[in-house]
């Protein structure tokens, strides 16, 4: 397999890195897993849609971003085994003859058993184990991403960080 890594375990990949772990992996099931489960075996892709989002954050700081949205309609059918690697990269293929995908946009899982509302997901990257690529599904949470850069730069101690309390009584994000 091409970008299959036992050991990496990236909890945000995007759909380029998803299809090319996938391409030597053609007949090998694909396995989702979420809420510390995997999805049924008769699972379906019943949408793939790409979204271009320009938004303001909390901090008043303009964002903008690209989005692919795969929905997984988590299911048991039949005596249907999980869906081969290549079938779902194959799915993909046929969405993007009529939607343009972005290979480095942002991959979000959308997940429902059709009775259940619809959760939010991200992936992490394939691995390869028991005959099977398995790719695990973590929640998407909420995040402020003013405090998220804040944090990803080494802060002095003595500095509060965004949407704390700050000296002054009030947070950035208000």
């Amino acid at each position: 397999m091409n970008a299959i890594d036992k050991t990496l375990f990236d909890a945000d990949i995007g759909l380029g890195f998803l299809l090319d772990a996938l391409a030597g992996a053609g007949d090998l099931p694909l396995v989702f897993r979420y809420n510390d489960r995997p999805v049924k075996s008769g699972y379906h892709v019943t949408e793939v849609k790409a979204g271009h989002f320009s938004a303001l954050d909390c901090g008043a700081n303009p964002e903008t971003w690209s989005e692919i949205f795969v929905q997984l309609w988590d299911i048991e059918e039949d005596d249907r085994t999980h869906m081969p690697a290549g079938k779902f990269s194959a799915i993909i293929r046929k969405v993007s003859e009529h939607v343009q995908l972005d290979a480095s946009a942002k991959l979000t899982f959308e997940i429902s058993d059709g009775a259940r509302p619809m959760e939010l997901y991200s992936a992490a990257a394939p691995i390869l184990r028991d005959g099977a690529v398995h790719v695990e599904l973590v929640p998407r949470a909420a995040s402020c991403k003013p405090r998220d850069r804040w944090l990803a730069v080494p802060q002095p101690k003595e500095t509060a960080a965004c949407c704390g309390p700050s000296a002054g009584g009030s947070a950035c994000c208000t």
